[in-house]
């Protein structure tokens, strides 16, 4: 089976007014913008859009606002995981309903096998179901062995761990996409299917050359991931802004 996509893909912020209201329509325009600028996915309300600030109803007008927006050959992954497979299963639902053509669903906090979960998951699924490795966000995360048992096509690591990818692409056949911008040249030549990376927000064209072998790329990209990562999700909020012209408004911490 062909990937879901192949290339990079960005985890999208998302826009708030002054005020902190949500503005589905901007955080829409941006993502038509990147794609322009050579993104090949979209993530809605993930870790980078501040999923856990966002009601339910607003993540329904993120997804259609989105797919509405980019063209009907990208595809808009929705952020769907959740302290229960419950939750979870109920976010993909509605992921789906509002137009979603795929759902990332982060692994549970505290939860050394999460089989069950992720089949609670999958029966929700009307499209693919992909894993989210990243134990910094929800530990422990995804034993590696486990992948090839869990009822997903394809997995979205961003541990920052070159060994652990490197396991997994000998161990799973799914799609593989790094969430870390460090590990963007060694995705591109061991056979991944590509990354959905937050810094894809501000500099899409860094991500897509260092993907291709670009050393220099690379480097660069180094420096905007440590400015990025600084005082998460303000400080990618603040380089988006300054290179979009958007609001820099977050709702975490707030």
């Amino acid at each position: 089976m062909p990937a879901l996509f192949s290339g990079v893909g960005v985890a999208l912020v998302t826009l708030f007014r002054p005020d902190g209201a949500l503005d589905a329509p901007s955080t829409a325009e941006l993502a038509a913008r990147l794609v322009d600028r050579g993104v090949r996915a979209v993530l809605v309300a993930g870790t980078t859009g501040e999923a856990a600030t966002l009601a339910a109803e607003e993540r329904d007008l993120l997804v259609g606002a989105v797919r509405a927006a980019v063209p009907a050959g990208v595809p808009v992954l929705a952020g769907t995981g959740a302290p229960t497979g419950r939750q979870a299963a109920e976010l993909t639902e509605r992921a789906f309903g509002a137009g979603a053509d795929a759902v990332l669903a982060l692994s549970p906090s505290g939860v050394a096998d999460p089989r069950r979960y992720y089949d609670r998951v999958a029966a929700a699924a009307a499209g693919p179901l992909l894993a989210y490795h990243f134990p910094a966000a929800s530990g422990p995360g995804i034993p590696v062995h486990l992948l090839p048992e869990l009822p997903v096509s394809g997995l979205k690591d961003s541990s920052g761990d070159a060994g652990r990818l490197l396991h997994e692409v000998e161990v799973f056949d799914g799609d593989l996409y790094t969430g870390s911008p460090a590990l963007l040249s060694l995705c591109g030549t061991t056979g991944a299917a590509g990354a959905l990376l937050a810094v894809a927000n501000v500099v899409p064209e860094e991500c897509i050359a260092a993907l291709a072998g670009d050393g220099a790329a690379q480097v660069r990209l180094a420096a905007v991931e440590r400015a990025a990562s600084a005082d998460f999700p303000a400080g990618v909020k603040r380089l988006v802004a300054e290179r979009h012209g958007v609001s820099a408004m977050t709702r975490v911490g707030s």
